[in-house]
Order: C-alpha cells, then structure tokens, then sequence
C-alpha cells in the first residue's frame, strides 16, 4: 500500500481501519459515510414481547450484532428480558453471522440456525428450507433499512413478518468528508476505495448527487481500485455502474484489508 491513498468510508471501525492503512504505508482518507440512529420505541417493544406470550413467533431472525444489543437493552431497561428469552426458547432462532451470533451468545440464547458465509439475505432463507412457515408468525429483528427481500420472500411462503426497528442509518451529520472525498475521486487523487456496506455506496453517491457530481464520482471509483465486504455491498455499487475489483472472501474486515494489499501491490 505504500504510497497509496485508499478512501475509507467505514464509521464505527473507520479510525482503526484508517490505522491499519496506514501501518502499511498506506495513506487513508477517512470520509465516514453512514451513521447509525437509535430507532426503539420501548412501547412498540414491551407490545411485541406481551403478544409473543399469548402468539408465540415460530421463528425469530437476528440480523445485527448492534441491533441485538439494542433489542436486549431496552428489554432490560422495560424489565421484559426474561420474558423475551422465554419465548425465544419456544421459536427457532436464526443469526445472520458471526455478529449477531456473538451478542446472542453474550445474552445466553440458543442459536437454532445460522447463515453461512457471506451472510446474506440468501442464506438466512437457506437455512429455513425445512420449516413450514405457512401461517406461522416470524420476527425480524432491522438493520439500518428494511430487509424488503426478506420479508417478501418470508411472506410469500406463508408467514406473518413482524419487523422489530433497533437503529436506521441515515447521512452522517458532518457531510464535509464526504464532499471532500467527492472532490478527490474526481481530481483522480484515490488510488483505491473500500466499502463495508451497501448504505455507503448509496450516500457517497446522495451527496455526489447533491453537489451534481455524480458522474464525476463513478469515474473517479472506476479510475480506482474498489473494494468490498461482500455481496451485498457490491451489489449497491455495481447498480450505481462501479466496477467492484475486490470483494472479501469470508466477508470480514481482516480478510478485506489482505485482499486489498494484494490487488494493490
């Protein structure tokens, strides 16, 4: 990586991807591109979890380790845990990767199936096609946006989605990062990009759009060399016509980083 300026539009992890970069020789230009919002609504919660005793969920999904912990937070908050993990003994739990698993097994839950590898929405459903959810009640716990897919494919075999908000991501509050990195794609001053979610694509190209550079931006990332965490995230940038030349495999930071110096060097 030496010598190259590699854009890093992570915002939990981004300072210590940025150093990471930079351990390498590397120089990162950390542009955070998602926030994370608290979207509980600890009524919406103690609601789901009383109805959960009276109409038990067949199976419940944990998509996120961050909204797990929310989950469990406002439960403990409402005094309503030992409730909720009552009626996750009656359901099939799901975790959608190793996240969510790590909280759930912070928390002491039983882990019924889990997606495999890259954790996408394909092999949550993968890993429920022996049960028979006709009419059978499913609880998603959400990520940042609604997992449309999943829901309509959960409910076009049958079952009753009910979708449990934990956070949403939106635009970070200081978009001059953003805008800067803007400029910098289309100057041709990034050598490589790096995308740990699908939201950031679609915000660095809301911003673009805000500053009429769109075109500009998919010039500048196809110009570099873009790297991804995985499917989902390289779907999002290839619908916004960006070539993705790395894409993680298993899709995790370590295994991203390494790939990334390898295309690089």
């Amino acid at each position: 990586m030496k010598g190259k300026r590699v854009a890093i539009l992570e915002s939990r992890l981004g300072k210590q991807l940025a150093g990471l970069v930079e351990s390498r020789g590397g120089t990162a230009v950390h542009a955070p591109a998602l926030a994370e919002v608290p979207d509980l609504d600890p009524a919406q919660i103690e609601a789901l979890v009383r109805s959960l005793q009276a109409s038990p969920a067949k199976v419940v999904v944990f998509q996120t380790g961050v909204g797990t912990r929310a989950l469990f937070g406002a439960t403990d908050t409402l005094g309503l845990t030992p409730d909720l993990k009552k009626n996750l003994e009656k359901a099939i739990v799901v975790a959608r990767g190793p996240k969510p698993t790590g909280a759930l097994r912070a928390f002491g839950v039983r882990i019924d199936r889990s997606a495999a590898e890259p954790y996408t929405t394909r092999e949550i459903l993968a890993s429920l096609k022996d049960v028979d959810l006709k009419g059978a009640r499913v609880v998603v716990q959400r990520y940042g946006v609604t997992n449309t897919e999943l829901d309509r494919a959960l409910e076009a075999a049958g079952a009753a989605v009910i979708e449990i908000p934990t956070y949403r991501w939106s635009l970070p509050q200081d978009t001059a990062p953003l805008a800067r990195l803007v400029g910098a794609l289309e100057r041709g001053e990034i050598d490589a990009a790096v995308f740990t979610n699908a939201e950031q694509a679609r915000n660095l190209f809301a911003v673009a759009k805000s500053m009429n550079r769109s075109s500009e931006v998919q010039s500048g990332l196809n110009r570099a060399l873009v790297a991804s965490i995985g499917p989902v995230a390289s779907a999002a940038l290839r619908a916004a016509g960006v070539e993705v030349r790395v894409e993680a495999s298993p899709p995790k930071l370590g295994a991203l980083l390494v790939a990334l110096e390898a295309a690089l060097t």
